[in-house]
């Protein structure tokens, strides 16, 4: 028990050591340390009448409120769209590691826009769109491609009629073009830019709090015009983009400013409103009510078959006659004995203790509100960095663990932790990645930014989990509380739902039920390009699945040992693990019922980023059932008086 609260001592400064080297990293991954968070009324851009207002562009992204078909992103500047780019050429714009790992390639713009100042149909430039161009084009529109700029840092979106009569939506990006059920869609030629601001009276200075985007598509737009000429009951023909001929086309775009009373602090709220709150909170109570479920079972079980059965136990230990031993304790002198594979399970419990820490801290503080959705990508680049810095944690895990269950291969330890669970996701990573290049999608990440994923590898986690075995081998080894037999003891046959395979579906089933809710919400944020920023709930939500993971963990684990099986190992982990099957099942079920995607690439990208995620999850919540039932055992058979 001592070297127990020694880990946990260990563990936890580990925790706060990683938290403060990670937002130190952070801080260098921004422009400003304030951009890291999202703290309101801090580092605001004030303008005064008539200053630029810069208007940048980001990747095209697919089914931004619509149907989704297809899950590849393309550049702005893609020479196949053929928009209108800057006098000079088109500069990259600095990005964060998670901005470009998520597929963000923000550039500067053509648009002359001034703060408060109102343009009428201003030319942006004339293009010729021949028929191989017209074919891409018409095909993206057919997709349901979104444009997506940035003004002031916030995303320029388009409103929608919502679910509800009479209600609007927000929604980030606009429409490439209208598919009309025509031969060709309509291509959006001419934008009408509407700008909120807020007068700041103190500092007497305006500020970028919102803007939306209405696309129109105009075959004659009257440049210096209103709404480039076109009135209601005079309506100019579209454009259609001929894929058998080149098409002219003339850009345009009009800006009008609109003075609110949004401040500046609060101009995130329209994109951050949770649009089903009723559902999230259904989710949650429908969590809460198999946690208490499942919590009442273990309760009833250790208050009372436990320690029925331990004061049993020890007062037939303390008669003269002997007693012959049953139930959990027949198996007491091969519970504790070395499982199959005892290598491989130290390693995936490490990495999944790795996992667990990053995930834990990463919603702490994303809870908390420090990770801004203004700031690009700052939620993928914690994790990442979290990633990095909790290697120290799973190389003293590892260790410890394989020292506990007797190994002696302490180099081929130290190396698979750090190396085996990271290369299988860095493989998949790259093995994706090439479909992204062979697709020529702005997702494909840079060359020079998997060197960075590789230093970061290499020079910080490989390091740390290196450190972390060395200070785990330091350690004394952990003692278990009975010694295991030399001969061990036959297991009898056991009833269908306690054999392996049954038990683990039966056991993944209930961590999957408590989070399968959010995980719609999840993967609607993640495919469909929307801001998720509920932490709160999930935070709630994170913290039941922990609890039910290690409650059904325990629960099985003791009727396996009452049914004298005494292989838990391996079953902890695989016990709650399972629920990462459910997940992948989901996913499938989700992009049969929710998706309309029919490439091949589009196929492939969506399965395998979702068999990475499914694997991420099963080495974390098979971690958290294994040392739950590790607990729990020790617990137990440490009661009892054993000869």
């Amino acid at each position: 028990m001592t070297h127990s609260l020694s880990i946990g001592r260990r563990l936890g400064q580990m925790v706060m050591l990683g938290a403060a080297a990670s937002l130190a990293l952070i801080s260098l991954d921004s422009h400003h340390l304030v951009q890291g968070f999202y703290l309101p009324g801090v580092a605001p851009h004030d303008y005064v009448k008539g200053d630029p207002v810069p208007l940048m562009v980001n990747a095209l992204t697919p089914g931004s409120d619509r149907d989704l078909k297809s899950v590849i992103a393309y550049d702005y500047y893609d020479p196949q769209l053929g928009f209108c780019a800057p006098e000079g050429g088109e500069k990259a714009q600095a990005e964060s590691l998670g901005s470009i790992l998520f597929g963000d390639r923000i550039w500067t713009s053509p648009f002359k826009i001034n703060m408060n100042t109102v343009v009428d149909c201003q030319r942006l430039c004339d293009k010729e769109v021949d028929a191989e161009q017209a074919q891409f084009i018409n095909a993206r529109i057919r997709e349901n491609y979104a444009i997506n700029w940035l003004v002031d840092g916030l995303p320029a979106g388009h409103v929608r009629p919502g679910r509800e009569p009479d209600t609007e939506v927000y929604s980030i990006g606009f429409p490439l073009g209208e598919d009309t059920g025509r031969p060709t869609p309509q291509l959006n030629n001419h934008y009408e830019i509407s700008i909120d601001f807020h007068h700041n009276i103190q500092k007497d200075t305006l500020r970028v709090v919102g803007i939306v985007v209405q696309p129109m598509s105009i075959a004659s737009p009257v440049i210096g015009q209103p709404a480039c000429g076109i009135l209601d009951a005079d309506q100019s023909p579209p454009v259609y983009l001929d894929e058998k001929a080149t098409t002219p086309v003339t850009y345009t775009y009009s800006v009008k400013w609109n003075e609110v009373a949004t401040a500046w602090a609060t101009r995130w709220d329209k994109y951050l409103l949770v649009g089903e709150p009723r559902i999230h909170w259904f989710s949650l109570v429908n969590s809460i009510i198999i946690v208490l479920f499942l919590t009442g079972m273990v309760a009833m079980i250790l208050l009372r078959a436990l320690h029925k059965d331990i004061s049993r136990y020890n007062q037939l230990e303390a008669q003269e006659d002997i007693q012959e031993d049953f139930g959990w304790k027949l198996v007491h002198g091969d519970v504790f004995r070395t499982p199959a594979y005892p290598m491989l399970l130290s390693i995936i419990v490490g990495n999944g203790s790795q996992m667990f820490l990053m995930a834990s801290v990463t919603i702490v503080f994303a809870a908390l509100g420090f990770l801004s959705p203004s700031n690009r990508g700052s939620l993928a680049t914690v994790m990442i960095v979290f990633y990095m810095f909790f290697g120290i944690v799973a190389g003293f895990v590892s260790a410890r663990m394989y020292k506990m269950l007797g190994g002696e291969a302490w180099k081929s330890n130290v190396l698979g932790t750090a190396f085996l669970f990271p290369s299988i996701i860095f493989s998949a990573f790259v093995a994706l990645n090439f479909f992204l290049i062979s697709a020529n999608s702005s997702g494909a990440v840079p060359f020079g930014t998997m060197l960075g994923i590789v230093a970061l590898w290499f020079l910080v986690s490989t390091p740390l989990s290196v450190i972390g075995s060395y200070l785990g081998f330091q350690r004394p080894q952990i003692e278990h509380p009975v010694r295991a037999n030399q001969i061990p003891r036959q297991i009898p046959e056991q009833v269908f739902y306690l054999r392996p395979i049954p038990s683990m579906l039966i056991g993944g089933i209930l961590p999957f039920g408590a989070i399968f809710i959010e995980l719609y919400f999840i993967l609607n944020s993640i495919w469909f390009h929307k801001i998720y920023y509920v932490f709160g709930f999930l935070f709630l939500v994170f913290g039941i699945l922990i609890l039910t993971c290690a409650e059904v963990t325990i629960l099985m684990c003791y009727f396996h040992l009452c049914a004298e099986d005494y292989h838990w190992w391996w079953r902890a982990f695989f016990t709650s693990g399972a629920s990462a099957f459910y997940i992948f099942g989901y996913s499938v079920m989700y992009y049969f019922s929710t998706l309309q995607i029919r490439s091949f690439t589009s196929m492939v990208l969506y399965f395998g980023w979702t068999a990475i995620m499914s694997l991420i999850f099963f080495v974390l919540s098979g971690a958290i059932g294994f040392f739950s039932t590790f607990v729990f055992v020790r617990k137990i058979y440490g009661s009892i008086k054993v000869d």
